[in-house]
C-alpha cells in the first residue's frame, strides 16, 4: 500500500469527525466571537459592530481581577486535587494487585451520581445542621450550629477537589501503570531506596500524566459556574458566574460572548506556556 492510498484512506475515516467538530464547535464559537462586536443581542442592533463591549471591559478591572482570582482558585484546585490523587494513584498502580479493577471502579462510582446532587451533598455537610457541625457540637467546640465552609471561597475549594480528585488519578494511574518493573527493580539491585527510587525514577516518568491531570482539572474548573452559584455565595462568585449572568439574566450576549473570549484566551495562553516546557502530544499519551 503506497503512501498516497494511505493518505487517501487516512482522509477518508478523518473526514467525519472533522466536518462534526467543524460545525459543532468552530462554528459556535465564531458565531459567538461575532457576538463581542455587536451592539446589541436583539433586532437591529445585533446587527451593529461597536467597540464599546471592549471599552467597557477596559474600563471595569473588575471582569479582569475576576477572572485572577477564579484562575487562582483552579490552580489551588488542580494542585489540590494532584496531592490527594497520586498516592491513589499509586496504589492503584502499584499495590492493588488483583483488587486493582474494582478500587478503580470504587475510585469513579460518585461520577455516576448527578453532579448537582455531589454538590448539594457537600451543602449539607457544611450548612448549619450539616455532619460537620454536627461533629462540632458532639466535640463541645462550638454551642450552636453555623454554616461555617458554606458560602465561602473555602466552600468552592472543598467541593471542586472532592469533584474533580477522581479524575486527575486516572491519567496519574495510565502514566505509573507505563512505567516497567524491572527499572524499579534495578535501582533496588543497584543500593537505592525506595524514596530515592521514587524521586530518581517514578516521579519523573509520571510526570506526564501529572501535567495531564492539571489540564484535567484547571481547564474546566477556571470557568466554572455551577458550585460556587450553589456553595460559594457572595463571597465565592467566581469568573463563570459572570459569563452565565450576562447571558442569562442581563441578557446581555455580547458582553457575555466578550467575556467568554477572554476565558478562552487565558487558557490557551496556560496551554501554550506549559507546552513551552512539556510536549501536549506527549502528555495526551497518557490521558
Amino acid at each position: 500500500m503506497n503512501s498516497r492510498s494511505t493518505a487517501r484512506r487516512l482522509g477518508i475515516l478523518l473526514s467525519p469527525p472533522a466536518a462534526i467538530l467543524f460545525g459543532l464547535f468552530f462554528v459556535p464559537l465564531a458565531i459567538m466571537a461575532t457576538y463581542a462586536w455587536r451592539e446589541g443581542t436583539f433586532g437591529a442592533a445585533s446587527r451593529q459592530f461597536t467597540w464599546s463591549n471592549f471599552e467597557q471591559l477596559a474600563a471595569s478591572p473588575g471582569f479582569l481581577k475576576l477572572l485572577g482570582s477564579s484562575a487562582g482558585l483552579a490552580l489551588q484546585t488542580s494542585l489540590l486535587a494532584i496531592v490527594l490523587a497520586y498516592p491513589v494513584a499509586y496504589l492503584l498502580a502499584f499495590s492493588a494487585g488483583r483488587y486493582r479493577l474494582g478500587l478503580l471502579t470504587l475510585l469513579i462510582l460518585p461520577a455516576w451520581t448527578s453532579y448537582l446532587l455531589r454538590i448539594l451533598a457537600w451543602k449539607l455537610i457544611l450548612g448549619s445542621n450539616g455532619v460537620l457541625n454536627y461533629a462540632l457540637l458532639e466535640l463541645g467546640w462550638i454551642q450552636e450550629g453555623v454554616p461555617i465552609f458554606l458560602y465561602s471561597r473555602t466552600a468552592v475549594l472543598i467541593t471542586l477537589v472532592y469533584v474533580w480528585t477522581p479524575f486527575a488519578a486516572l491519567p496519574i494511574f495510565s502514566a505509573l501503570e507505563r512505567i516497567q518493573q524491572p527499572l524499579l527493580d534495578a535501582a533496588s539491585d543497584l543500593g537505592a531506596k525506595p524514596w530515592e527510587s521514587f524521586l530518581r525514577i517514578t516521579l519523573p516518568l509520571s510526570f506526564p500524566g501529572v501535567l495531564a491531570a492539571f489540564f484535567f482539572v484547571f481547564i474546566p474548573t477556571i470557568g466554572e459556574w455551577v458550585t460556587p452559584a450553589l456553595v460559594g455565595g457572595v463571597d465565592g462568585i467566581m469568573y463563570g458566574n459572570l459569563i452565565q449572568d450576562q447571558f442569562v439574566r442581563a441578557l446581555n450576549w455580547p458582553m457575555g460572548s466578550l467575556l467568554s473570549m477572554v476565558l478562552l484566551a487565558v487558557t490557551l495562553v496556560a496551554v501554550l506556556i506549559f507546552n513551552r516546557f512539556v510536549n501536549i502530544t506527549e502528555v495526551g499519551a497518557y490521558g
